[in-house]
């Protein structure tokens, strides 16, 4: 990738902060700056952003990150080619055309709201909870956009007559980023791209267009959704009144898909993202594979308008880094995330304790909306180190099951590429930094566990996807090169099969324990 000059920035807007980074044609990471922004929990179960806060903290990204890679001796003013944006999926809402004002806070991906209306659905529709699998991969869930947007319209006002006026636009964080960044009420670009259209349950992921049936079968107004686009290609210019007018935005990528990227990940190979969330993807190829094991069909990347297809399984975690948050905000037990690793390393083993954090259900593979969290097993030999290390164990349990349903749906063991026929699973996102975590994933699933240097891939693969619409990168740069894994970090597993499979068994009881308690009185 050496030898030539120049600057590709990505905004990176996740579920707890705002993050830019500037990287240079070696992709490294040259500056970047972030910002936590607010959580609202009006409600048990209910999860909400401001999204003109969300809009505040990319400008502030963008414009401090700009100034520390010019004081750093940075000529990014000059140099920067365009700019790519990855976002959390799902998350949704709906604004004025005209004012250019949300007309509700924004319903967060992992908000459980609209039960009622998911229940509703799966009675009225023939096809019950798996009515729409066929034409968008995705099951009658809580998580997907669609069920908040119809919430919106049964329950806002706002909402309801701004349909009735024409003056509604919906769309996910993407959406909301690209029509303010090019313009907003001044010919700002209602567009989506194919990795977040895919999550609304609403596009068809054969045609990669919405979908005439589902969105009739649901009420919703065509002319309220954004213009599908690929993942690497120039969407538009930067306006007036932004840190960097002028520049292109080049790329856009739903997170999940972006860390595909990211990690380069090819066909047969799968990557696992620990964030607030955790999220499992495996390359499929150019074929979608429908799963019989509770996982969702979706996108890898489209990489340009031409460029063919590639899909995915997916399983998605909703709680992983979040518990970490609910220790220290909650609970008090650590004062900050980076303190788990040596509270939980205090101690060899749960002591028998296992935590399942299912704090609004549970996504894959099980997909129960009557879950809520337990903690079993506790003695009075059970101390907050025990806790601290099963909350750890929670995450790598909930990968593994993941992983467990991907084999049986794809048939093979994903990516034999270290030339020991290893299933290599490939890591990233905050969480990663923390040894102990990689350890018991690599023990519990009994293979190896890889780490790039750079743990931050989201935000490097939709670097990636606007580098190679304007030209500055190539997909073998990309794909080909050797770099990225020569300094990776390998976890092997160094626990016993027989230890493994005892605490598989446990693990299994105790998320049984989770299920039927959505209506526990208060």
């Amino acid at each position: 990738m050496a030898g030539e000059n120049g600057f590709i920035g990505s905004i990176d807007q996740g579920t707890t902060s705002t993050r830019f980074i500037i990287y240079d044609h070696d992709a490294r990471a040259v500056a970047s700056h972030q910002v936590e922004f607010t959580q609202f929990y009006p409600e048990a179960g209910w999860v909400e952003h401001d999204p003109m806060e969300i809009l505040e903290s990319v400008k502030v990204c963008i414009a401090k990150a700009l100034d520390k890679a010019t004081a750093d001796g940075h000529n990014v003013d000059g140099g920067l080619k365009a700019i790519g944006l990855t976002d959390q999926r799902e998350t949704t809402i709906v604004w004025s055309k005209s004012t250019g004002l949300p007309l509700h806070k924004a319903i967060v991906w992992m908000d459980a709201r609209t039960s009622s209306i998911c229940r509703r659905l799966e009675k009225e529709l023939s096809g019950g909870r798996s009515h729409f699998v066929e034409s968008c991969g995705l099951p009658i869930s809580t998580y997907f956009s669609a069920m908040k947007l119809l919430w919106l319209m049964e329950n806002v006002d706002a909402v309801k007559d701004a349909i009735k006026k024409g003056d509604a636009i919906f769309g996910t964080i993407d959406t909301w980023l690209i029509w303010n960044m090019t313009g907003g009420i001044n010919g700002g670009l209602h567009v989506t791209d194919v990795t977040n259209a895919s999550r609304t349950m609403l596009m068809n992921l054969k045609t990669l267009n919405w979908d005439e049936e589902t969105i009739k079968t649901l009420g919703i107004p065509a002319e309220i959704l954004p213009k599908i686009v690929s993942n690497s290609e120039v969407i538009g210019e930067i306006c007036k009144g932004w840190p960097i007018p002028g520049i292109k935005i080049a790329g856009c990528l739903g997170d999940q898909h972006a860390a595909m990227l990211g990690q380069a990940c090819r066909k047969g190979e799968a990557k696992s993202t620990y964030g607030t969330g955790a999220f499992i993807l495996l390359n499929t190829g150019e074929v979608p594979i429908k799963s019989g094991h509770g996982l969702l069909t979706t996108l890898s990347y489209k990489l340009g308008p031409q460029a063919q297809t590639n899909y995915a399984l997916e399983g998605s975690i909703a709680i992983a880094g979040a518990a970490v948050q609910w220790l220290r905000d909650s609970l008090g037990i650590i004062k900050s995330a980076s303190e788990i690793e040596d509270l939980a390393a205090m101690v060899e083993s749960t002591g028998g304790v296992y935590f399942v954090p299912a704090f609004n259900g549970l996504f894959a593979p099980w997909w129960r909306e009557d879950a809520r969290g337990v903690c079993i097993g506790i003695t009075r030999f059970t101390n907050k180190s025990h806790i601290a290390r099963a909350v750890l164990e929670s995450m790598c349990f909930q990968v593994k099951d993941v992983l467990d349903s991907m084999n049986k749906d794809a048939g093979e063991k994903g990516s034999l590429d270290n030339g020991k026929g290893e299933f290599l699973l490939r890591v990233d996102g905050g969480a990663t930094a923390n040894n102990l975590l990689m350890q018991i994933q690599a023990d519990l699933m009994g293979t190896p566990v890889v780490r790039p240097v750079d743990i931050e891939t989201t935000a490097l693969g939709a670097a990636y996807a606007a580098g190679l619409a304007v030209g500055f990168w190539k997909e073998e740069d990309i794909f080909e090169s050797g770099e990225k894994s020569k300094n990776s970090k390998v976890f092997r597993p160094a626990m016993e099969e027989e230890t493994r499979k005892k605490k598989v068994e446990s693990w299994c009881k105790a998320v049984e324990r989770t299920f039927d308690l959505a209506d526990l009185s208060i």
